[in-house]
């Protein structure tokens, strides 16, 4: 008998039930020698094992006795405000339902490295799995794999099927962009993060969308890197022209190198130049001056997301998340154009 099974991962105890033609518990019923198993159906089972090259794990035996009450993270990175703030929620809002949270880094965006990384999850019995895949060639090989357990995707820019649960990142784009035109601002730099991370381009098209839809002139994007370093490099750049009033900056990190920068060459924000953020990252209320910035409710992104995996896991169908609208969050680093 000729089995074919995905060369990305390796078999499950779901990819064993059907090629048995058996549910997944009576497979289970066998790793554990029920005695209640017919023995035809018993040799079905272990040679659908054979063919299928299938190893149990002792998470699965332990996960056949029980529910493991965990969840798993598959984060493309961590590091970033963004999806650490989105990790934290989901951490606090697990613990609040009695589940525990695991997280597994993807190292690179290979697909061995994202195929490894959900097998360490799928091997500890997680009951579900949320993915934080902010870049587009990671999200692009996740949805190539097969994933057997409820997931939901996040920080992705909503066009990513019915599991997606997102923050609206262009109609933050917008308001920002908004304010800066309704001060009286006409001539807005946009410092954009980097190209291949969904949620840049999300504000970077709502950036151009806010723009056009005012009638205001505009200039190509300034692809950043999400660094206060790179901020403070492109600031002291653009003060070689200053053909601008504000720039809206893809993230406060950026935001704060460019304010760094300003300040260095004398220049008062806002009486000179307006600077606005995005994520409203703690420090971004202590900045000199306080920076103007979107805020994301990350507490409410983590709830939403458990409840969401906990329905599916619970029988009761897959529930397609409903879309988070950011806040503008003015403080003193915007004013009037000064002209």
């Amino acid at each position: 008998m000729s089995i074919e099974v995905p060369k990305a991962r390796a078999p499950s105890i779901r990819d064993v039930a059907r090629v048995a033609e058996v549910s997944y518990q009576t497979v289970s019923r066998v790793l554990n020698d029920h005695p209640s198993i017919r023995d035809s159906t018993r040799a079905r089972v272990v040679q659908a094992m054979k063919d299928l090259n299938y190893r149990p794990n002792r998470a699965a035996r332990d996960l056949s006795r029980g529910r493991s009450r965990t969840i798993g993270v598959l984060s493309a990175s961590s590091a970033e405000y963004g999806p650490a703030s989105s990790i934290a929620a989901i951490q606090d809002a697990g613990r609040d339902a009695g589940y525990l949270v695991n997280i597994a880094n993807i190292a690179g965006d290979k697909p061995e490295s994202i195929q490894g990384a959900l097998d360490h999850l799928l091997n500890q019995g997680v009951e579900g799995i949320v993915v934080i895949a902010p870049q587009e060639r990671v999200f692009a090989v996740l949805q190539r794999l097969s994933i057997d357990v409820p997931f939901v995707t996040l920080q992705s820019d909503g066009n990513r099927g019915n599991r997606t649960l997102f923050v609206d990142q262009i109609a933050g784009a917008r308001l920002a962009t908004r304010h800066l035109i309704q001060l009286g601002h006409r001539r807005i730099f946009h410092l954009a993060g980097p190209q291949n991370w969904i949620e840049a381009e999300a504000r970077m098209h709502g950036f151009l969308a806010e723009m056009g839809a005012r009638d205001v002139p505009t200039t190509a994007p300034i692809l950043g890197d999400w660094t206060a370093n790179f901020g403070y490099q492109v600031g002291r750049e653009l003060l070689r022209v200053r053909d601008f009033t504000a720039i809206f900056s893809s993230n406060d990190q950026m935001a704060l190198g460019l304010m760094h920068a300003l300040h260095d060459a004398g220049l008062s924000i806002p009486g000179d130049v307006s600077i606005v953020g995005f994520d409203d990252i703690p420090e971004a209320a202590h900045f000199w001056p306080p920076l103007t910035t979107v805020r994301q409710d990350f507490a409410e992104l983590g709830r939403r997301c458990i409840a969401v995996l906990l329905s599916e896991i619970a029988g009761e169908g897959a529930v397609h998340p409903d879309t988070l609208v950011p806040e503008l969050i003015v403080r003193s680093s915007t004013a009037a154009p000064s002209f």
